[in-house]
This record gives structure tokens, sequence and C-alpha cells, in this order.
């Protein structure tokens, strides 16, 4: 998974995208702070979460104003609701979720890209649409790596007749648990599907640097901690694009483990490889000494990391999303339950 720029960049993009705005949207989008009473988530096989926000899902989101309500993870999440835009009910995410659990199998290649589509859909204006999944926005340079999966999921999406924009983010969240140690992300679904491309240029590069990828994530709602959380999603993500003479490079020496090594070898300067925008945010004077706090504890990282995920996947949504987290249980073996940290086992 690669953070286009940032958080997902190299194989990844960076997540920290700028806004977009979206005229063509179905749905109505406001800002990302959350209400208590309303509803509140390379190339190839990575993303950079440094990515600017476009209208509509794409490969690899403006916030609304979403009725929140705080879950036991502490992230703040579109209360669920029986009459969901596009969700009356969480069984047939039940029946996909089986299916990516063996589409996800290792913490693969799919895992990694379902991870970076995140971001890749969700950051820029418009939030959360599944216009990446659009040919003409999948197809831009800076989704490389995202387009067999991406269409894989649509394929998915389209064969079990839900929204594009809530495979894409159900499919993140599991592919998060198909990596051994992922955290359980809360997972809405009810979205609309977008019908135009989002703007092209709203992605940054992996060049950004530490100041103006935190400036772009609290520009969308989110904190320096936020941040600092999400860009360890790197630690399953490798490069492709970034240096083609590296490609396939690794961010840090267990790309097939959710683990804090990332953090650890991005700021000793020892991975195998580190996107510029990676070093820079390792020595940001709000970022940095969080990212410190991550390299020596998973638990801290993992419970940071779940409810900046969540929030992520709700940019850009309506209220009266129905909540299908426990859907997701099927996307993991009963061994890794029983391995996985704590606030990973809630739901």
């Amino acid at each position: 998974m690669r953070l286009s720029l940032l958080l997902f960049a190299a194989s990844a993009s960076t997540l920290v995208v700028g806004q977009r705005s979206k005229s063509t949207r179905t749905t109505a989008k406001s800002s990302l702070a959350r209400s208590s009473t309303s509803t509140a988530s390379a190339a190839e096989s990575s993303s950079s979460i440094t990515s600017s926000r476009r209208t509509r899902s794409s490969d690899d989101g403006s916030a609304n104003s979403v009725s929140a309500k705080t879950t036991s993870t502490g992230s703040s999440a579109p209360a669920s609701s029986s009459s969901a835009a596009g969700a009356t009910s969480c069984d047939v995410w039940s029946k996909i979720s089986s299916t990516l659990s063996g589409m996800f199998s290792g913490c693969n290649d799919d895992s990694r890209a379902a991870i970076r589509a995140v971001f890749h859909d969700c950051f820029p204006d418009g939030g959360c649409d599944g216009s990446l999944a659009i040919a003409e926005e999948l197809n831009r340079p800076i989704n490389a790596g995202l387009v067999r999966t991406v269409n894989k999921l649509k394929a998915l999406a389209d064969q079990n007749s839900v929204p594009v924009a809530d495979m894409l983010m159900f499919a993140g969240s599991a592919a998060v648990l198909s990596c051994p140690g992922g955290p359980l992300v809360q997972t809405f679904v009810g979205r609309t599907d977008a019908s135009s491309p989002a703007p092209d240029g709203q992605l940054p590069t992996a060049e950004a640097t530490g100041d103006e990828a935190l400036q772009r994530f609290k520009a969308r709602g989110f904190s320096a901690n936020d941040l600092a959380a999400l860009i360890g999603s790197h630690s399953t993500a490798r490069q492709f694009t970034t240096d083609p003479s590296k490609a396939g490079a690794s961010l840090d020496s267990t790309p097939s483990q959710w683990d804090i090594t990332y953090y650890q070898q991005t700021i000793a300067k020892k991975s195998p490889f580190t996107l510029q925008s990676d070093a820079s945010l390792a020595n940001q004077t709000e970022v940095g000494p969080i990212m410190k706090k991550f390299s020596t504890s998973k638990s801290a990282w993992d419970s940071s990391f779940s409810p900046a995920m969540a929030k992520l996947e709700q940019l850009g949504a309506s209220s009266g999303l129905l909540d299908c987290t426990s859907a997701l249980k099927k996307s993991r073996s009963p061994r890794d339950a029983k391995s996985a940290p704590i606030n990973a086992r809630l739901y």
C-alpha cells in the first residue's frame, strides 16, 4: 500500500490529498467536523496516505457533516440505520467478506492496493464515492498499480449489486485485517456512487514535505495523531514508481506483517526504501514525536489507526449509513483473531 505521496506513496500513494469540490455529486458534502448526534477510513502493492481528495472512488473526499456516534474503538462514525441510502442489511457483506478473505490471503499485493485505494478514492473533494473505479480516473499515472485490484473490486460490486464506493471502503478494511496483526476498522455501507471522475492533479507526490502533508490533513479535519497513525499503513507497502530501478522495494523489512517495524526503521533510516515524504514526516515537529511513540507501542498505534481509518472511510458520507463491521469477522481466521490486539477484537 503506498500512500501516493505520503501515506501510501511509493507503491503507495499519498493520503495527504488535496481537496476538490464536486458539483456532480448526488449527496451534499459538509465539513469533516463531526457532531455527536450525526452519523459518523502498490503502486501495485502499496499506497500512500498523503493524497489529495477527489469526488468519486478511483483506484486506489470533502467531508460532510456526518452524524456521529462514539464507538468502542473511540472513533466517530455515522450512526447505523436500517434505512441507509444503499443498504438495509449486512447479509450480502458477510458473503462478500468471505470472497475478499480469499482474494487478500496472506496480506498480498491485492491487500496493499485495496488499502491504497481507500486513500485515493476518499481524500479528494467529494469523499468516498467510488469515482476511483471510473476508467478516466483509474488510468491516471498517480493510480499506477491499482487498476487490476480496483477492477476486481468493481466486478465484485456489480456481481453483488452493491455500490462500488461501499465495496472500496469495505475491501480496505478487510485488507487491513488480512495482514497479520491488522486491527478492526468500524466500517459502514450505504453510499452513492459518483457518475464522473474526480478532477486530476489532487493527489500529491511522494516528495511532499512533512509540513505540507500535515496542513493538507488538517484541512480535511485530521489531526497530527491521525496522520501519524495512517502513515503507518506503509508497514505493508511496496514502492514501484517512485524509483523504478528499485521496483517492488518494501518500506520496511516485514511487508507482510502489520507491525511497528515501519516506524522503527523509518526513524532509524534503516528501511529497505523510504519515501521522501515519510522521512520528512518523521522529522516534522508535530507528527514526528507521535511516530516515535508508535515505534515503541503497537497497541498505541492500533488504537489510533482504527478510528483514523474509519474517519477517512466516511469522508463525504451522508447520514444514515449502515454499520456492517460485524461482517468483517469472516475476513480472518479464528487464529488471527486470537493473536490480534485487544482493540482489534472489540466487534
